[in-house]
């Protein structure tokens, strides 16, 4: 179940301020162990640069594919003040939200999962912030906790993309063997557990507890860094059962 429109909106803008509040202060040439080769600065203008892609796909309602290049703004400011570089982002997020909200969840657009509606950018722009969040967060040694909803649903989102990403229909054998599967279990929120299955075509997922060939286990938040390579497995933050080959194949494979 995914969260209502307006909350997504409302999160864009959430978790860029935290991202903003980590980067407050911060030597923004710092390296991001999570994203090599970037530095937190860089992080910035990524995110930033997402916010205003998004928000013009939506706003001119592309139904092509639209060159980030062409985005006005997109690059971020020309200096490195950090003070023009957290406005920047600010605006960025609340440009990127007020848009969203305008369009509502029908308006169809592009994706570069094909076609699809602006629902799709409100919940995108939501979890790209927050899992970059958690890149800036781990580079400053900081704490990163979400909502646990939010949390969740950036579980889920993930599954969903790469459920139907081109790339794992022609070889989604590569994840793993036939009949292996994976199970995520958040020891600290109530039912937030998924089954994820490998096939001969793919794989499916559905929110449930069942036996699997590996599993992980701990804090929602640090499943969700687990899943998305921004936590190593052999974090004491969480605990990994039975076959880890399979976690690490998945991991390995599922990284784009």
């Amino acid at each position: 179940m995914t969260l209502e429109h307006l909350t997504y909106c409302d999160q864009i803008v959430r978790q860029s301020a935290e991202l903003r509040s980590h980067l407050a202060g911060a030597d923004l040439s710092a390296p991001v162990p999570t994203c090599p080769e970037w530095t937190l600065r860089q992080l910035a203008r990524h995110v930033g640069g997402a916010h205003r892609w998004s928000t013009e796909i939506v706003r001119t309602k592309a139904t092509e594919p639209f060159p980030p290049d062409q985005v006005p703004g997109a690059a971020g400011p020309d200096s490195d003040d950090p003070a023009a570089l957290d406005a920047w982002l600010a605006e960025g997020a609340e440009n990127c939200a007020k848009v969203l909200r305008e369009a509502g969840t029908d308006v169809p657009v592009w994706s570069w999962t094909g076609p699809t509606t602006s629902a799709f950018w409100a919940r995108r722009m939501t979890h790209e912030t927050l899992v970059h969040r958690a890149d800036a967060a781990g580079a400053l040694g900081a704490a990163f906790t979400a909502p646990a909803d939010v949390a969740a649903d950036a579980i889920d989102e993930w599954l969903d993309v790469l459920s139907f990403a081109r790339a794992f229909r022609s070889s989604s054998g590569e994840l793993g063997e036939p009949g292996q599967s994976l199970h995520l279990h958040a020891t600290d929120v109530p039912d937030a557990e998924w089954f994820i299955e490998i096939g001969d075509e793919g794989f499916t997922w559905r929110r449930a507890h069942e036996k699997a060939t590996a599993v992980v286990r701990g804090p929602l938040t640090d499943v969700l860094r687990v899943l998305y390579r921004r936590l190593p497995t052999d974090s004491p933050a969480v605990e990994v059962l039975g076959e880890r080959g399979v976690l690490d194949t998945w991991l390995a494979k599922t990284a784009f």
